[in-house]
């Protein structure tokens, strides 16, 4: 049986990868990317050239919330998942455009439930961020924790992207899983994120800016791995309330009230700053001069992921070592900018 899929966000950096998996699977997917301005739109573009290599990709240019085209989408090509992870991204910039996030992650998942709602998929997986944790609650964040202080207006736009998936969900009988990201790196990632900033600094000899005064510690996660976790959850479909459903795993965030539930997905084991700026500066082979500055308003000190509920689901993430992850960023860097 032929499996299709509409990814929203194709030409970003998760979804790219994450359309590139699919693809290489044998499935048939949709990308629907804005190609925003947010950071250069030919790194976008280059992404998508990269995808439309393959038979089974097809590429389409719009915003979500442009009325009718999500639901024209899914009327043609009849995706049975749909994985959205089309989204404003960044902690810092949503001090200074507040707006774009509203439009973009209020706005588009909006957009993309109504149309959900019209012709329903078998699953749609929604991609939200460790970043609704805020800082107040025990480590390891458990995705049962409560997640209602977000620090930045990044974090409580998702947060609320997850609200308005539950009640869809329960409204509707559209099964959805919100899969919280930490800290994804690797090769094709945003300019905007530490790695990339790190290493092109480094290459350049100039210094790097080091936030936190280098105590902050991040639960990096290798984009290899995290696609890999997203493709396991894809068959792992919440089951509606009732006598029917089956027990729920220990731990389990799964909705009492509706066919929803929530994710992490990360290695769960933080490294610190100063750790992954030894893994770049060995990848470079060159040393970082540090500019050490204060946490930035919206920033938490430590992002660690609670990996039983995904273990209990669909097992663990592969465990890319941190250094050949940096390692692979660095020489694909290189081999971009021909350094």
């Amino acid at each position: 049986m032929e499996r299709t899929a509409l990814v929203t966000g194709s030409a970003g950096f998760i979804g790219y990868h994450l359309a590139l998996a699919l693809v290489a699977r044998g499935w048939r997917v949709t990308g629907l990317d804005a190609m925003t301005p947010y950071y250069d739109p030919a790194l976008k573009r280059d992404r998508h050239a990269r995808l439309a290599r393959h038979q089974g990709f097809r590429a389409v240019e719009g915003d979500l919330e442009t009325p009718g085209l999500v639901a024209d989408i899914l009327a043609r090509d009849r995706p049975g998942v749909i994985l959205h992870l089309a989204a404003q991204a960044g902690v810092r910039h949503s001090l200074a455009a507040p707006g774009s996030y509203v439009a973009a992650n209020i706005g588009g998942t909006f957009a993309l439930l109504e149309a959900a709602r019209a012709r329903p998929p078998r699953h749609l997986l929604l991609a939200s961020t460790s970043s609704v944790y805020g800082a107040g609650t025990a480590l390891p964040s458990r995705e049962t924790d409560c997640a209602d202080r977000p620090l930045s207006f990044y974090a409580a736009t998702k947060k609320a992207t997850e609200a308005m998936a539950h009640s869809y969900a329960h409204l509707f009988a559209l099964p959805v899983t919100a899969f919280r990201f930490f800290t994804v790196y690797g090769p094709w990632g945003r300019p905007d994120m530490a790695l990339f900033r790190f290493t092109r600094a480094i290459l350049a000899g100039e210094p790097i800016e080091v936030y936190g005064h280098g105590a902050m510690r991040r639960d990096f996660t290798y984009v290899d791995d995290l696609v890999a976790g997203i493709l396991r959850l894809v068959d792992v479909v919440p089951p509606p309330p009732g006598p029917a459903r089956p027990p729920a795993v220990a731990g389990d965030s799964l909705s009492p009230d509706a066919p929803f539930r929530v994710v992490n997905l990360g290695h769960g084991a933080p490294v610190g700053l100063g750790d992954f700026i030894a893994a770049v500066e060995a990848a470079t082979g060159r040393r970082a001069e540090r500019r050490l500055l204060p946490m930035q308003p919206g920033d938490v000190p430590v992002t660690w992921a609670s990996t039983a509920l995904l273990a209990a689901l669909a097992g663990p993430l592969p465990r890319t070592p941190l250094a050949e992850g940096v390692a692979a960023f660095v020489a694909w860097d290189r081999a971009r900018h021909g350094v």
